[in-house]
């Protein structure tokens, strides 16, 4: 009698397991990788900052990135919804994603308000329990968030003559998904939250080469043409109808310690435009409005409104004493 089909095909699979086995090369020095792990383990017992076991109660960086993802598409829903929308199912649409948004950050939030005061480092802005309302504050919220991109896209579309229209912006241009990133996290660093705001804003570094800090003050209608390269640091302010090309640097100048009270960058006063590779330090250096910086120039001392800067060696056509 002939053995049933079943057994046949397992005999195979068991017979294709033997021979893999048989085959594969033993690994070698057993001992030599089991003192290297003994090595990595025991190097966690120094007490330093990278010792730090406390994953579970830090906030999760995937996570923070999928409720931000989640809040695009409440800012952009007519571009990113992969159904056909109307009137009548938006409010589905919106809510699915607002919903999304919410129970992810209110616990990213939780996380690290709560790992803040256990290592001793908060400034009592929130407590515990505070990340609900921290949350529908910043939703509540979202209408103005709206209104201050829309006068982002329409300074990229007239500050662009290759920009084609505002739908091409809003799906290829790498500084609207960089100043989306900063709006949203500016919120939340107003709010307190310490660490989400940075990885929001990271996250877009990552994906666009565009690095805003979510301290910086950015007024409205500000354009970042092309992008790559650009800093915008941590106490950087700047005003309305901006524009900034690629590789701009708004940084501090040295200093001997850290004081939070310390306005370390530049501010750039209204419809001041800077070109590429410029580099623009310190914290009481002033781009007066409508000034115009050329490209890498390099400049540490105030210019006064109206300003054109040209080359190295110049500071201002209108810096004479």
């Amino acid at each position: 009698m002939s053995r049933p089909v079943i057994d046949l095909v397992a005999e195979a699979a068991r017979t294709r397991y033997r021979t893999r086995v048989s085959v594969r090369p033993e690994p070698q020095r057993f001992k030599e990788l089991e003192e290297a792990i003994d090595g990595i383990v025991e190097s966690y017992d120094e007490g330093r900052e990278i010792d730090n076991l406390e994953s579970a109660a830090l906030p999760s960086k995937r996570a923070v990135v999928e409720a931000f993802h989640h809040l695009e598409f409440a800012l952009y829903m007519g571009f990113y919804s992969p159904r056909s929308l109307h009137r009548d199912n938006l409010r589905h649409s919106v809510a699915e994603h607002v919903y999304g948004a919410h129970e992810l950050l209110v616990e990213q939030i939780e996380r690290a308000v709560t790992y803040d005061h256990w290592m001793g480092r908060t400034k009592d802005v929130l407590r515990s329990g505070a990340g609900e309302q921290v949350v529908l504050d910043l939703l509540r919220g979202i209408p103005d968030l709206r209104r201050q991109l829309n006068l982002d896209l329409h300074a990229a579309f007239e500050g662009d003559p290759a920009a084609q229209n505002i739908e091409e912006i809003v799906f290829s241009y790498p500084a609207i998904q960089a100043i989306t990133a900063y709006r949203v996290a500016h919120r939340l660093c107003r709010a307190g939250v310490p660490m989400i705001p940075r990885i929001i804003t990271e996250h877009a570094h990552s994906k666009t080469g565009i690095d805003i800090h979510p301290s910086a003050i950015i007024g409205e209608r500000f354009f970042i043409d092309h992008g790559t390269g650009v800093v915008i640091g941590e106490t950087a302010v700047i005003g309305d109808g901006v524009k900034l090309y690629q590789g701009v640097t708004l940084g501090a100048l040295s200093v001997p310690k850290r004081d939070e009270a310390t306005k370390r960058h530049p501010t750039l006063e209204d419809d001041v435009t800077i070109y590429s590779g410029a580099t623009i330090l310190g914290g009481d250096t002033v781009i007066g409005r409508g000034s115009t910086i050329g490209g890498n120039v390099w400049l540490t001392k105030s210019v006064p409104p109206g300003s054109r800067v040209f080359g190295r060696a110049r500071q201002s056509e209108s810096d004479a004493p």
